[in-house]
């Protein structure tokens, strides 16, 4: 899918500003559409919208289809009439540097279920009308996550797999005892997934009329406490007996760590899904393209061949590779939805036979400018190394920013930058990177929004080996300047990436 040539910004929407303790998709949204259509972008790249459990990390979700209620506009609630002023005054002072998840939770989460209560008694019949019908176009994912998630509460948060055997194994008695048991609760949830996208496709809208796309994010794999694998086992290499991942994902032992990373994620059942025509991850690709323009996925090359970890195991270092069915899955999935705006996360350890997966459907692939010094021209993240069909990053939300990496830099590496550029100019190395980004070949250039604001390692997203403490980045609204607006526009109009050029 090669691109025509534009740039855009990495930014999660928790990370926006706002007086509720973590980002939203109201005004501050808005106001940061507005930055990007004014600096000449045309891409807004998000991270996986799902809801998060333990850590936070939007890439361990308890639903791979649904959005996370912490990111509903309560001011969008107020102006439905869900809410009133009352109910938004007396809130407490949230950190604005940082997004405080426990205390954001205990916060916002009744404010939703009032405004459920009040959805419930006073919606017109054209919203009641809008709700069934999300509710029934929904229906193949919407059905099972609400269910999961009321059970989930109901058994204080434990783990699907650790529930009464019927219930872990969904008799059918037992789910209709459940439903019945439960119906309020699966009516919240399924509440806040209908103001959710409802919220989020307004988003798109007011986006999309002002030439950005949206780029949304798919990882490759689920988090096995999810309504994905409870309600669809059969998808993934499970124990029969304790319903555990018999097999966990992750990646071997390399450079960066002698024992390798043990995600314990499920791996994928591939001979499963593919007697189903792939049937799952269709119905995936279809519910993010519904509220995205393109997708991202994460991993891309355990759409290859993955590296899998017998159960029982506390490193990654005895696995094994196991072929995917990469090929199969991305032809059917160009059968079923015809053109494929997808763009691949390639790094890692990338053999021939990824390279030529990601080429036979003429994926673009990334490139990391913070990965390009520490060796020598054959770099292939060296900007003159580089195919037009990629991205260029800066950095990623797993890197440090561009300031704290070049702080820590070691002197090779910063010889080797130094000597690339002629010298680090007054305005920043940041700058200097975002130059390089915006004047290489690469079609399309993303820039995380720390590194145009110019931050230091506190605005780091995440550590990835590192259990807590991450996702937790925000900017303050009066961080939006023009300078910074109209000096990102010049670059980009000055590079050729610009609407108006």
């Amino acid at each position: 899918m090669p691109t025509p040539r534009a740039s855009g910004i990495l930014l999660h929407p928790t990370s926006l500003p706002g007086r509720f303790g973590i980002g939203d998709l109201g005004l501050e949204a808005l106001k940061f559409i507005d930055f990007l259509a004014g600096s000449g972008q045309q891409y807004w790249q998000v991270l996986p919208l799902g809801p998060t459990g333990y850590g936070n990390s939007p890439y361990m979700c308890y639903s791979a289809m649904a959005g996370n209620p912490l990111l509903i506009s309560l001011e969008l609630l107020k102006d439905e009439g869900l809410l009133t002023d009352e109910d938004l005054a007396q809130l407490p002072e949230f950190s604005t540097d940082r997004v405080e998840f426990e205390r954001v939770n205990e916060v916002k989460l009744p404010l939703l279920q009032k405004a459920c209560e009040n959805f419930k008694v006073q919606a017109s019949d054209i919203q009641r009308k809008r709700f069934a019908g999300f509710c029934e176009s929904k229906a193949y994912w919407l059905d099972d996550y609400a269910l999961y998630m009321a059970i989930k509460q109901a058994q204080g948060g434990t783990s699907w797999h650790t529930w009464e055997p019927e219930l872990a194994k969904r008799h059918p008695d037992t789910m209709t005892q459940w439903q019945r048991r439960l119906p309020s609760e699966i009516f919240f949830y399924k509440f806040l997934q209908f103001e959710f996208f409802q919220q989020w496709s307004e988003l798109k809208r007011y986006a999309n009329d002002r030439g950005i796309h949206l780029i949304g994010d798919i990882p490759i794999y689920v988090a096995h406490d999810s309504a994905d694998v409870w309600a669809n086992p059969e998808n993934f290499v499970l124990n029969v007996k304790t319903g555990e991942p018999a097999m966990m994902a992750g990646v071997p032992p390399d450079y960066f760590s002698a024992t390798g990373q043990l995600w314990g994620n499920p791996v994928y059942n591939w001979g499963r899904l593919q007697k189903t025509n792939f049937k799952w991850w269709i119905q995936r690709f279809q519910a993010l393209l519904d509220y995205v323009d393109v997708v991202r996925i994460d991993h891309f090359r355990g759409f290859e061949s993955f590296w899998a970890v017998p159960q029982g195991q506390t490193t990654a270092m005895r696995g094994k590779w196991v072929r995917a069915l990469g090929h199969e899955l991305f032809s059917t999935i160009k059968e079923e939805l015809g053109h494929l705006a997808v763009l691949a996360e390639d790094l890692g350890i990338i053999t021939p036979e990824v390279e030529a997966l990601r080429d036979r459907f003429e994926f673009p692939g990334m490139k990391v400018l913070h990965f390009a010094f520490g060796s020598d021209p054959g770099n292939p993240f060296l900007p003159f190394n580089y195919p037009r069909n990629c991205i260029v990053y800066t950095g990623t939300h797993d890197n440090d920013t561009t300031v704290g990496w070049f702080n820590q830099l070691p002197d090779y590496d910063r010889n080797n930058l130094e000597s690339y550029l002629g010298s680090i100019s007054p305005d920043g190395v940041h700058w200097d990177m975002i130059r390089l980004a915006l004047s290489s070949t690469a079609n399309l250039a993303i820039l995380p929004l720390q590194d145009v604001l110019g931050l230091d390692t506190e605005a780091r997203m995440n550590f990835p080996s590192k259990p807590e403490g991450n996702w937790e980045w925000r900017y303050r609204s009066d961080m939006l300047v023009d300078e910074n607006r109209d000096r990102l526009a010049r670059l980009t109009w000055l590079f050729g990436r610009s609407p108006h050029r």
